[in-house]
């Protein structure tokens, strides 16, 4: 992970694009190139979509969110890691496995 921060980093400091990574354009990247992947399965049948276009978008999406942890100096291994402790304490296994209910309605 930090060689692929740091090759981030590296990209976006050769095209001196730092200057445009604050968290309210990152934030909306991330939604735009989310929406960028949404639109490979707006209208196509399950399993029917072009898988390399959403690799890239998926990349995209990814990418803008690990830039944002970069220029926050936020650890993404580390987010992760807590937000999956605060989901599994909300969604225990007993009462969450195999239900698609909101952690109040279990």
């Amino acid at each position: 992970m930090e060689k692929l921060l740091e090759r981030i980093d590296e990209f976006v400091e050769e095209r001196d694009w730092g200057q445009f990574h604050t968290n309210n354009n990152l934030a909306k990247s991330i939604v735009l190139e989310a929406n960028e992947l949404l639109e490979h399965f707006q209208f196509s049948a399950k399993g029917d979509n072009d898988e390399q276009g959403v690799k890239d978008e998926l990349a995209d999406v990814m990418t803008y969110c690990l830039m944002m942890c970069i220029e926050n100096g936020y650890d993404p291994i580390e987010l992760i890691n807590l937000k999956l402790d605060k989901n599994a304490a909300k969604y225990p296994v007993d009462k969450a496995r195999g239900s698609n209910k909101k952690y109040n309605k279990l």
